[in-house]
């Protein structure tokens, strides 16, 4: 009995051994096999060469080649509104009249006693030549007339400024008056602003001021006309720099014919500055943003150590230009026709084995056009 329970462990442990160095032969097997990662899956694009001229982005807003707040000069109560809200008017016409009854009247007395001051210094003249009368009442005489004249000189300008005229063209905006009302010296009447030309007024930092000159054109949209571009050209840039934000103020004149673009609008501003040349330019997904340097990876044929080939990413340092759009331009460091990895950089390094797939591509346009959601 005890012989068989010996024979069979022998054979238990002989099993038990040969299934060690079996598995101990399949391991040294596997770890003798070479090792290779898998094929990183991206999508690439072609590096095409462009030309375009660089350009200034900015914010700004529109204001009035010239617009006041028309306000009364004097005291007194609306007579009649001549020209009225949205009105469009030319340079002296009348707009606004007060009523100066008191003042007519006050100005024909003044203008009686002129005619008297007149009459009494045109006779103390002939008396001073018959030296009937001395030098000093021919003065006097004369003093009169001449204060008689200044009062009625004042009297026409108080009702003068009692007529209020537009001091130059343009169209008039909601009148803040009624005719009957009284108003004091000072108050507002109504805006006049004249919109064709328009000014485009808006701030670039500092650094860019050596880019900027007089007679560029500038391109002007607004949201209030959707897809519509208006040309501006740049008329004066500001003397001095704002010490809080170190931004300068630069101002554009545009045409406004149709009068459609009014003072205040929000507008955004591109300033097209001279073209740089010829450059490459590839999506701006494809940049990896480095402290040391920016790169892009190009996908190309390579050798591995035992000189197969096969389809591997490069790590290629780049100097960028210009951005416009979903692109960037390229100055040194990529050649045209080169595919640059458009998706999935990131998962890369530098020789590693990838797998093309473009069925799906970021988008790279110049002008994208983003739906507003």
């Amino acid at each position: 009995m005890l012989k068989k329970i010996l024979i069979a462990l022998g054979g238990f442990v002989l099993i038990v051994v040969s299934l060690g160095v079996y598995k101990a032969a399949q391991l040294k097997e596997m770890s003798s096999a070479p090792h290779s990662m898998p094929a990183v899956t991206v999508s690439t694009m072609a590096a095409s060469e462009v030309n375009w001229s660089p350009s200034i982005h900015a914010i700004g807003s529109l204001a009035p080649v010239e617009g006041i707040m028309l306000s009364a000069d004097a005291d007194g109560t609306i007579e009649e509104i001549v020209a009225d809200s949205g009105t469009t008017v030319n340079q002296g016409d009348l707009i606004v009249t007060f009523d100066t009854s008191v003042e007519v009247a006050q100005l024909a007395a003044a203008e009686a006693r002129a005619e008297l001051a007149h009459l009494q210094s045109n006779r103390a003249t002939d008396l001073l030549g018959k030296n009937t009368i001395s030098q000093a009442e021919a003065d006097k005489a004369i003093a009169q007339l001449d204060q008689a004249l200044a009062e009625v000189a004042a009297l026409k300008a108080l009702i003068a400024k009692k007529q209020v005229r537009a001091p130059f063209s343009g169209r008039i905006g909601i009148r803040q008056i009624n005719a009957g009302q009284f108003v004091a010296r000072g108050a507002p009447l109504m805006p006049l602003q004249k919109l064709d030309p328009i000014f485009v007024n808006f701030d670039i930092p500092q650094r860019q001021l050596s880019a900027l000159s007089t007679g560029q054109s500038v391109g002007v949209t607004v949201d209030t006309f959707a897809g519509q571009k208006f040309m501006a050209n740049v008329s004066a840039i500001n003397s001095q720099v704002d010490a809080s934000t170190r931004n300068i103020g630069v101002q554009a004149t545009m045409l406004n014919p149709d009068e459609k673009l009014r003072s205040g609008m929000f507008v955004k501003v591109e300033v097209e500055l001279p073209s740089m040349g010829t450059m490459v330019a590839v999506p701006s997904t494809a940049i990896i943003y480095a402290s040391y340097g920016n790169s892009v990876y190009i996908v190309e044929n390579m050798k591995d150590a035992d000189g197969k080939e096969y389809l591997g990413a490069r790590q290629q340092f780049v100097k960028l230009g210009a951005t416009r759009g979903d692109l960037v331009a390229i100055i040194e460091g990529v050649k045209p026709g080169e595919q640059v990895v458009a998706s999935g950089a990131f998962k890369l390094r530098n020789g590693v084995t990838v797998q093309v797939n473009n069925a799906v591509q970021p988008t790279s346009s110049a002008n994208p056009t983003p739906e507003n959601t």
